[in-house]
């Protein structure tokens, strides 16, 4: 970057009532105006996660899932909502094994899409959080969806992809894909927005959604599938690490690498310079130790609490050196996402993640209402007997990781990021930046990057590939060398590319707060009031 673009994307949002960060800024106008309209941080969220399934759904939408954390005032501990879907009740690992599969398919197989929890989520929340109607806090995206949004050129450019898959139809219109900037209707989305808005979760689940849904898959979703309410409030996760409380919601996401690493990083002499390879180095070491028997322990129902212990972390770290890049053995056999946050000027935040898994998911719609379905079943196993094997009823490991920071029970900080199994490690770095390095939320957004990835992979599969473990290192940061130098294989990308999240985050800063949206995302923005 020029040293003028620098400036120019570490600019911070400044405000006093309120703020939200999104991917799109049309998201983050929607979220505003829900403020201004008298909503607080949750309403907000609610109506930038719905504007966002309306305009963004190569990322995520109502056919996908939805995590979020909650700080309210007065409260020592966010509230936890896991809304992400169950395996269908005729889910059969041992028959996707007949037919030859190893691994659960990636595309275009419906039985990889468990039921959709992204519209109970936004019920969920409204009714425990809410100070707006549902009907008022969906407004603003029913309007986008009605009225037409124009094509953003991060979706046109996923098009080619949706081209053959039926129900594609919102963004082919008169049959060609659509042009950036382009106005789109999603007449489909705007009906069911309606009737969510007046009838709560039976609008989409006993709907027009529910119905094509069941139609399109009758032998894997039930109606009692359908009928079951797939957001339920948990227990969040915590560790102390940089002088503060790290927060993250339980498994079966993998939130708790993020914290584990952070505890690991914490009790090594982290150089407070982030631009020392040394600094990458060990939070590198740290997010392996933290995540190499991921598939064996990340299942539904594992012990969040357990695995960022310092029983387990205390001998991780003590394998990591400063000089060499460490060897990881596998343990015994056994992106489309978004990330948004939205703080109120009364000290309430939202730190809410929502996912398709890969872009526009399975690549299978339900043509009624014009839904990507998501394919967050590829984090399932198909090995039998596996903890997090498919089965009716189970939710898939899931990669989505929001995180909110505490201090004395204050709220600090909402953060987090989109980009697969990498999500953990920009949280880490976020943290380590803002709370560790003392540096600002402009150059936490926007200063270098690295992730763990597997080159050629899908960026869902790290932790099964061990043996090809490799560091990507946005361009310009300085640690390629000092990397290379202590045995890590490093790529460097340019700076700006998918690999490195979309990442978000607000700090509460007294008596107002400051906001950025990752300059990455192109589009987005942080709306303050």
């Amino acid at each position: 970057m020029t040293e003028f673009s620098r400036i120019r994307t570490e600019q911070e949002s400044l405000a006093t009532r309120g703020m939200v960060c999104t991917v799109d800024q049309l998201a983050s106008v929607a979220g505003s105006r829900i403020l201004a309209a008298g909503g607080n941080a949750v309403d907000a969220a609610v109506a930038a996660s719905a504007a966002l399934a309306v305009t963004t759904q190569h990322m995520c939408g109502m056919g996908g899932d939805l995590w979020a954390l909650i700080h309210v005032p007065g409260e020592p501990v966010p509230f936890a909502l896991n809304a992400s879907g169950r395996a269908g009740s005729g889910s059969d690992a041992a028959g996707l094994r007949a037919d030859g599969h190893s691994e659960m398919p990636f595309r275009s197989d419906v039985r990889s899409t468990p039921v959709p929890g992204c519209v109970d989520g936004w019920v969920t929340l409204n009714e425990r959080f809410g100070r707006l109607s549902l009907a008022d806090v969906l407004a603003p995206a029913l309007e986008l969806a009605a009225g037409g949004f124009p094509a953003s050129p991060l979706l046109t450019r996923m098009l080619d992809g949706i081209a053959d898959v039926a129900g594609n139809d919102d963004y082919f219109p008169g049959g060609a894909a659509a042009k950036t900037g382009q106005v789109l209707t999603r007449p489909g989305l705007a009906r069911s927005l309606e009737a969510i808005g007046t009838e709560g979760r039976s609008g989409w689940y006993e709907g027009e959604f529910g119905a094509g849904l069941r139609a399109l898959a009758p032998e894997l979703f039930s109606e009692s599938d359908l009928a079951t309410i797939q957001a339920e409030w948990t227990e969040p996760v915590v560790t102390d690490a940089f002088g503060h409380q790290l927060w993250t919601v339980p498994p079966n996401s993998q939130g708790y690498l993020a914290l584990a690493a952070a505890r690991i990083a914490d009790g090594l002499d982290l150089p407070e310079d982030p631009t020392d390879p040394l600094w990458a180095h060990y939070l590198v070491e740290a997010s392996k130790q933290a995540a190499f028997d991921r598939a064996a322990v990340l299942f539904d129902g594992a012990d969040g609490a357990a695995l960022v212990s310092e029983e387990r972390m205390g001998p991780r770290r003590a394998a990591i050196t400063a000089d060499r890049a460490s060897t990881l053995v596998p343990p015994a056999a056994g992106g489309g996402t978004i990330y948004l946050c939205t703080a109120d000027g009364d000290g309430m935040g939202v730190s809410l993640i929502q996912s398709n898994a890969a872009g526009f998911g399975a690549h299978v719609a339900v043509p009624e209402v014009g839904v990507f379905l998501h394919n967050r079943g590829i984090g399932f196993s198909l090995v039998e007997g596996h903890p997090a094997e498919l089965a009716p009823g189970r939710r898939p490991p899931s990669t989505l990781s929001p995180a909110v920071a505490t201090s004395n029970g204050e709220l600090r900080t909402v953060f987090g990021a989109m980009g697969g199994d990498g999500q953990p490690q920009v949280v880490l770095q976020m943290a380590a930046r803002l709370l560790h390095s003392g540096q600002s939320v402009g150059r936490t957004l926007t200063d270098q990057r690295f992730t763990l990835t597997v080159p050629d992979a899908v960026g869902f599969d790290t932790w099964a590939k061990l043996d090809r473990i490799a560091v990507a290192v946005e361009e310009g940061s300085g640690w390629s060398e000092g990397l290379a130098a202590r045995g890590h294989q490093v790529i460097e990308e340019r700076w700006g590319l998918g690999l490195f999240g979309h990442a978000h985050m607000i700090e509460m800063r007294g008596d107002h707060m400051a906001g950025v949206a990752d300059p990455r995302a192109l589009i987005g923005a942080a709306v303050g009031l």
